[in-house]
């Protein structure tokens, strides 16, 4: 009777163990200085202290573009299971680029996607990002550009005569792309959208790029589908200084908003809980000289391999 029970108890006990699993890791995507050296990696696994991996050196290096610069890089992993990246090729072309990766190491041919192409016009193609939608089982990608003339709001208060909007195209297998759409005009000239899924809805965080008057600090919205709707709630999630590059993790009940505050040569947080916001900068630690890019989950397995 002793040993039949000792055996049910290591039985069990090993069952267990066996459910319990492996947290994932959280990484941090980043350039530094004007993104001519690509892309750079740091984890973490509580979402505020973050390690450089590689050395900090870029795992991988910019040939899309005219410019070949890789700034604002953005990453998701789709239900394919490949990490699907997409970046700012240059300050003045009406492309993005984009490569692919199973492991964040070996990558894809790396390609410009001409999204603003058939806009003549258009002055740039800033920050894009990427996010999957399973209800249609498409991915939107999502920029801003600045087409003179295309709005009235904003158009004398930009910088340098810039106005932008926030335009997005469709695509199931990164070869076809809907044509390029408008996203989200929220009255005023705006740039650095993230999107991610919130409960039954999406929620969006974006600069207001206003320069005159300064705005220059993140807002939020809000809608039931990822292609449009959107509509802001509540005021400013930053403070009293120049934000922009907003990425988010989910943090139980509450985001976690990471952003560059860039006239500080700085990274901030915030903490969003509906209309309820709290600064928790003081916790972050980054390597330094990051600059805008995202946070995105990845499995232990993925993680061992990266390069430290």
């Amino acid at each position: 009777m002793k040993r039949w029970l000792l055996f049910l108890l290591v039985w069990t006990g090993m069952g267990a163990m066996a459910q319990v699993k492996t947290p994932p890791v959280y990484l941090f995507c980043y350039f530094k200085n004007n993104g001519k050296d690509g892309l750079h990696l740091a984890y973490s696994r509580d979402g505020y202290k973050w390690t450089a991996l590689n050395g900090d050196s870029s795992l991988l290096k910019p040939t899309a573009g005219t410019d070949k610069l890789m700034r604002d890089p953005c990453i998701i992993q789709g239900p394919d299971q490949l990490f699907h990246l997409v970046w700012t090729v240059s300050w003045k072309e009406r492309t993005i680029g984009y490569a692919s990766s199973p492991d964040l190491v070996h990558w894809s041919e790396q390609q410009t996607i001409p999204v603003m192409a058939h806009e003549p016009a258009a002055l740039n193609c800033w920050a894009p990002e990427i996010t999957y939608d399973p209800a249609s089982r498409q991915y939107m990608i999502y920029w801003a550009t600045t087409i003179p003339g295309r709005f009235q709001a904003g158009d004398s208060t930009g910088d340098d005569g810039y106005n932008h909007r926030l335009y997005y195209t469709l695509t199931r297998d990164f070869k076809t792309y809907s044509p390029a759409k408008l996203l989200y005009d929220p009255g005023f000239n705006c740039i650095d959208a993230t999107i991610q899924r919130d409960g039954k809805r999406w929620v969006m965080f974006f600069k207001d790029e206003t320069r005159n008057p300064p705005k220059k600090h993140l807002r939020v919205a809000y809608s039931k589908k990822l292609t449009g709707g959107y509509v802001m709630s509540g005021g400013p999630v930053t403070g009293n200084y120049w934000a922009e590059g907003p990425t988010a993790l989910r943090g139980g009940e509450d985001w976690l908003v990471y952003f560059d505050k860039y006239r500080d040569h700085k990274y901030g947080v915030v903490r969003v809980h509906g209309n309820t916001v709290t600064d928790e900068s003081e916790k972050l630690q980054l390597p330094a000289g990051i600059r805008h890019g995202s946070v995105f989950q990845v499995s232990a397995a993925i993680f061992d391999r990266l390069p430290r």
